[in-house]
């Protein structure tokens, strides 16, 4: 039976506030509360409990905001498309 560090399961790398900070040219405030808003996966390690961020979180949290530029950048598109350009010209109908 191994120990918990056997090497079966990869061990989550962590980095500073600080790091993170200057990694997404941000204040470090701002990384703090995408930790407490739990957009950025975060653990208070070592004494005195300093946090440290979840390094494969960065990189979902990148994502998850391309997304959201994308599906903003789609909405704006649809609002400004004119309806018979989505739905083709008004059917006439003969009586």
């Amino acid at each position: 039976m191994g120990g918990m560090f056997d090497g079966s399961a990869a061990v989550p790398r962590y980095l500073a506030v600080a790091q993170v900070a200057e990694l997404l040219d941000v204040q470090a405030d701002e990384i703090l509360e995408l930790i407490l808003q739990g957009r950025l996966r975060g653990a208070r390690l070592g004494a005195p409990g300093a946090w440290r961020v979840e390094e494969g979180s960065i990189a979902e949290y990148l994502a998850e905001q391309t997304e959201d530029a994308r599906l903003r950048a789609l909405w704006r598109q649809a609002n400004a498309a004119s309806f018979p350009e989505l739905w083709g010209p008004p059917i006439v109908r003969a009586d």
